[in-house]
């Protein structure tokens, strides 16, 4: 494994809260890499971490050949980071922020221009405006293009589609996608489970803990649970009554249904029968198959 971030037995606490707990991690040169779990897990701490803006408790960080403890002067040349949180000056216009990053690097932006014309096209049309009049999409936008403006090794982007709308989100896993071309390695962070399905490979994090690594597709494959959906016009007593139902491990909602783990005794149709006699209407429960955040709720069950 040509490995560009090695993370081993990395552990970090704030106090008494653990925020990493023994994690080991290898990312691959030109991957893009997936680190998906909820708010709290850890992922921030990490990102942190890699960005050489927090020294670990303990465990050893590796960032394009260097160590994070040693070499971060160096590792800090060659990352990009993008923060949960909008951190470029909100008083600059769009120029003023990247020209400025640019002069940090030591380039200029014509020279690596090609790099971010996907992503900073659409600032072009208003060049002198402030950064904290854009919208969410345009600010995520012009952070981007400012982590990106030195062309860095590795993209360190902490979860860069918070608060922005779907359509944004779509565009910036397009950007991501074409990135991906120009050989950076891109490690992305998100607590929105469906966004994993866009990386090639993922880390599930919970509570400081690394649940599992692998594909999207590989990890759901690996699910191995007997799963229905569940359906009535009443959904909250449905699911009161499935959660109390005899063979049934697990229920939680997902969208507009239910998902119900069972045992094999499960029988769909005779529970639909039940719980119509008892005075459900409209119940519906049929097979249905699982995807990334099915696997996370069975990980953090196991736990």
């Amino acid at each position: 494994m040509n490995s560009v971030v090695k993370i081993k037995n990395l552990s970090h606490k704030y106090g008494s809260t653990v925020a990493l707990d023994d994690i080991s991690l290898e990312v691959e040169r030109g991957e893009l890499f997936g680190i998906i779990g909820p708010d709290g897990a850890g992922k921030s701490t990490l990102y942190r971490i890699l960005a050489t803006l927090l020294n670990p408790d303990k465990g050893e960080v590796y960032v394009a050949g260097l160590n994070a403890l040693t070499d971060y002067k160096k590792i800090r040349t060659k990352i990009g980071y993008m923060p949960e949180r909008f951190s470029l000056y909100q008083d600059l216009t769009v120029n003023e922020n990247l020209n400025f990053y640019a002069s940090l690097f030591g380039v200029s932006i014509k020279e690596n221009y090609d790099l971010i014309a996907p992503v900073f096209g659409q600032l072009e049309r208003f060049p002198n405006r402030r950064a904290g009049a854009l919208s969410g999409g345009m600010k995520q936008k012009l952070a981007l293009s400012c982590a990106l403006i030195h062309r860095p090794e590795v993209l360190l982007l902490d979860e860069p589609t918070t608060g922005v709308d779907a359509v944004s989100r779509s565009e910036f896993w397009d950007m991501l996608s074409q990135l991906r071309k120009s050989g950076i390695t891109i490690l992305v962070s998100t607590s929105y489970m469906d966004e994993a399905t866009q990386c090639e490979r993922i880390a599930m994090i919970n509570k400081g803990k690394i649940l599992d690594t692998n594909t999207p597709v590989n990890l759901v494959d690996n699910l191995n649970e007997n799963l229905y959906c569940a359906a009535a016009n009443n959904m909250f007593g449905l699911l009161n009554r499935l959660r109390r139902t005899s063979g049934v491990r697990n229920c939680y909602t997902f969208g507009a249904t239910l998902h119900v783990v069972a045992d094999t005794s499960f029988d769909p149709d005779q529970v639909s029968a039940q719980l119509t006699a008892d005075g459900l209407k409209n119940v519906k429960i049929y097979r249905t198959k699982g995807d990334i955040e099915d696997l996370f709720i069975k990980l953090t069950r196991d736990e």
